[in-house]
């Protein structure tokens, strides 16, 4: 099977290509390299797969790579997923997000892949949990409001995604992953508080925490999103699916959990504002990814945790 993944190096991204390098695929990696991490995929390019280091808004560039190596399966991740940063620079988030996902819509139906896997942003794309206590978990039928930049970019992909499968016969999915941690998550380039938190526990640091503490969120381990990412690739069905636990966990249980996990009594928050863009309550029903594609997470959080710091 000769498989692309875009975003390849990066944390979800490097993690996929390990399994499908272990399964005995052809795997090429796109990766401008911006956030992820060329040793990420060092063990994998020594087993055989390959690299290019390009940016995915560059359609010129990429489309005779995509010709050249006609891929049969289409994983793309590569994406702008800093929230804050969406707000603060708009047109860059949509420029990568929007952009970089029609070129890859448009080469993967252009040369014939039979299945194209994207991955949304559950996290965000229903907007705020807090007042709709009666939609949580949210199933994936349930109104799309983004309080982001970041969730709306990744609302206008789907669509496209939506719109290659009708127009142009691509087989696609559409995943809308939790908030994911796990090995590999960088705190410096990363978004993930899971990432940041850890570290902090290691060094001696304390997390600081935004708002009140009491957001939730539904942390889903990143073995079990690439096990999604494997299941989605068989589906005939375009979702979307739901990638997580359906487990709300708060800041504070997060920064008390990791405390635990870490050995440090003296694990406390310290408290800052609230942030412009972030929603008070997530949590996601996964039972749609059960029913259709046969996904459930595996790990806990108690269990996921432990692997994540034995890895920082």
């Amino acid at each position: 099977m000769r498989t692309l993944v875009t975003g390849g190096a990066g944390f979800i991204g490097s993690h996929l290509v390990d399994a499908l390098v272990a399964r005995g695929d052809e795997v090429l990696v796109f990766d401008d390299l911006s956030t992820g991490k060329s040793e990420n995929v060092e063990s994998a390019l020594g087993q055989g797969a390959s690299m290019e280091v390009l940016d995915i808004t560059d359609g010129r560039l990429l489309l005779p790579i995509v010709e050249d190596f006609n891929p049969e399966s289409v994983f793309h991740l590569a994406a702008q997923i800093d929230v804050r940063r969406s707000m603060a620079d708009p047109a860059f988030d949509v420029h990568l997000n929007v952009l970089g996902t029609v070129n890859m819509l448009e080469a993967a139906a252009r040369y014939g892949a039979e299945r194209f896997i994207f991955t949304s942003s559950g996290g965000t794309v229903y907007g705020e949990g807090a007042g709709r206590e009666d939609e949580l978990p949210f199933p994936e039928d349930a109104r799309n409001a983004p309080d982001s930049v970041y969730g709306q970019s990744k609302l206008a992909a789907e669509g496209y995604v939506g719109f290659y499968v009708r127009d142009r016969g691509l087989k696609g999915s559409v995943l809308r992953l939790g908030n994911v941690y796990g090995p590999r998550q960088d705190p410096a380039t990363e978004a993930g508080v899971v990432a940041i938190f850890s570290e902090l526990a290691r060094d001696g640091g304390r997390p600081t925490v935004f708002g009140t503490g009491e957001q939730t969120r539904d942390y889903v381990h990143v073995a079990d999103v690439v096990s999604a990412l494997l299941a989605a690739e068989k589906a005939e069905v375009l979702g979307p699916f739901n990638v997580g636990t359906g487990i709300e966990t708060t800041v504070l249980d997060l920064v008390e959990l990791i405390g635990r996990y870490a050995g440090r009594e003296d694990f406390e928050p310290e408290f800052a504002p609230e942030r412009e863009g972030e929603v008070e309550r997530n949590v996601l029903d996964p039972t749609r990814a059960a029913d259709q594609l046969g996904w459930r997470p595996e790990r806990s959080m108690e269990t996921g945790l432990e692997q994540t710091l034995g890895a920082v």
